[in-house]
């Protein structure tokens, strides 16, 4: 089983996947540009900077996990994993509204409401015109998503909840 679930900055996409892997026993996969900072000793915003000049950082990113997945039997959480995983047995998609993301994304890490409502519209943009460039993917697009999820309406436990029932339906 190969599970991808994709979602933008503060859609609860880690959360969800986590108590997704965890109910089902089977591996999270979800290597980002945070992982990607960390083992370089720099800072998460300036890999994302760098990311905007240089294509091989994303390429890297999304190479690293699609071997990660190709062992199958995990979850795949990334920006970009219902397009990059094309042999996931369920494609999930989780959105909310920009407000909602970025008030959760405040309460996790802190600062100016207005400030990380700015940052969050201004990542958004980034990421899809990275996506486009490098992929020709339109991540405004995820029609082909298996299933879509408005996070607004349920708890990540309970978006994990209907995401393991649909597995349970599948077996």
């Amino acid at each position: 089983m190969k599970i991808a679930i994709s979602g933008k900055s503060g859609c609860g996409n880690t959360t969800t996947s986590k108590l997704v892997a965890s109910k089902l026993g089977i591996e999270f996969i979800n290597y980002t540009f945070r992982n990607m900072a960390e083992e370089k000793g720099i800072k998460f915003e300036d890999i994302a900077v760098l990311a905007q000049k240089d294509d091989s950082y994303d390429v890297f990113l999304d190479e690293k996990q699609k071997q990660l997945a190709s062992k199958g039997n995990c979850i795949v959480a990334s920006r970009l994993a219902i397009w990059l995983i094309e042999d996931a047995d369920l494609k999930v998609f989780l959105t909310a509204p920009a407000e909602i993301r970025a008030g959760r994304i405040h309460k996790r890490e802190g600062g100016s409401f207005e400030e990380v409502f700015q940052k969050t519209i201004a990542r958004d943009e980034r990421d899809s015109e990275r996506f486009k460039r490098i992929y020709n993917i339109d991540n405004h697009n995820y029609s082909h998503a298996d299933i879509i999820i408005d996070t607004i309406f349920y708890s990540s436990e309970m978006v994990a909840e209907i995401i393991v029932e649909k597995v349970k339906s599948m077996l």
